[in-house]
């Protein structure tokens, strides 16, 4: 059981999951001093006066559990995410996120300062990594407690959009809910400027014409052996075997997985990998 999570798990997504419970770790053992959590924390008031909060804030967290909350998040959502993106875009659209969502509650807390707070963890960017999922999967139906019944990504995406407005709006609960609109946010910029890609089309193979045998001189009918007349010798061009090309790919490719794991994948080999799995399954 433990193996088959930890084959799920992508490269970065352990990594970010191993760090903020590191993290969190030397917060409550080495460095328990309420100082040092102030310098890493996003405060709107000083955020532009301390930059490095814009990015410390996303791996500090309030306690274990909020550090499982954003974890079994990005353990749900990110590895799917990750093998779409590729790992090295995957972590760039993490971090954007949680950036993105500090600079929204900073433009947010110049118009209301009233209604911004300092705040930490990770949320506005696994909120982003929730989008994508529910962008890329939105018909996925994921059963979220206390729920009875399965909800869609899309829905979901929606319904925790939707509850952090009423949030940010009504409450005083002490959580960023416009942080957590600010890594939404982000995420549907990013998908609105980029896209979400163009499907890989593998090249049309055409059916192989059958070889026609080429039958030998006819002999004269007068008994008298005919004798060939020679002609200018042609070189024979192969013929790609487009089949046979596409199965030497996915061999190798197989076997890059498998020594480097499916993060080592670029992006077109990723898609090139979707594109000849969905059109075998059609053949079947």
């Amino acid at each position: 059981m433990l193996g088959a999570l930890m084959d799920r798990v992508t490269p970065w997504v352990g990594r970010l999951i191993a760090i903020n419970a590191v993290v969190l770790l030397l917060q409550q053992t080495l460095f328990p001093s309420p100082v040092l959590q102030d310098l890493v924390t996003f405060d709107p008031a000083l955020a532009l006066s301390r930059p490095w909060t814009f990015l410390t804030y996303i791996f500090v967290h309030g306690g274990l559990l909020h550090l499982l909350g954003n974890s079994i998040a990005l353990f749900v959502f990110g590895p799917s995410v990750e093998e779409r993106l590729g790992s090295r875009t995957f972590i760039l659209y993490y971090l954007g996120c949680g950036v993105g969502a500090a600079l929204v509650s900073l433009l947010f807390w110049f118009v209301a300062p009233g209604f911004i707070y300092p705040f930490i963890g990770a949320s506005g960017a696994v909120l982003g990594v929730a989008f994508a999922f529910a962008k890329f999967n939105p018909d996925a139906e994921l059963f979220i407690f206390p729920l009875p019944m399965p909800i869609k990504a899309r829905t979901l995406i929606m319904i925790i959009a939707a509850f952090d407005v009423v949030g940010a709006l009504l409450a005083n609960d002490g959580v960023a809910h416009v942080a957590h609109l600010g890594g939404l946010l982000c995420a549907w910029f990013y998908f609105t400027v980029v896209g979400s890609g163009s499907p890989y089309e593998p090249p049309h193979i055409a059916p192989r014409r059958p070889r026609v045998p080429v039958s030998a001189p006819a002999a004269r009918s007068d008994g008298m052996e005919r004798r060939a007349e020679r002609q200018p010798e042609r070189t024979a061009v192969p013929e790609r075997d487009l089949v046979a090309e596409e199965q030497a790919e996915m061999d190798r490719l197989l076997d890059k997985i498998s020594a480097k794991g499916i993060g080592a994948l670029t992006q077109h080999e990723r898609q090139f990998l979707e594109a000849v799995a969905e059109r075998r399954r059609q053949g079947n």
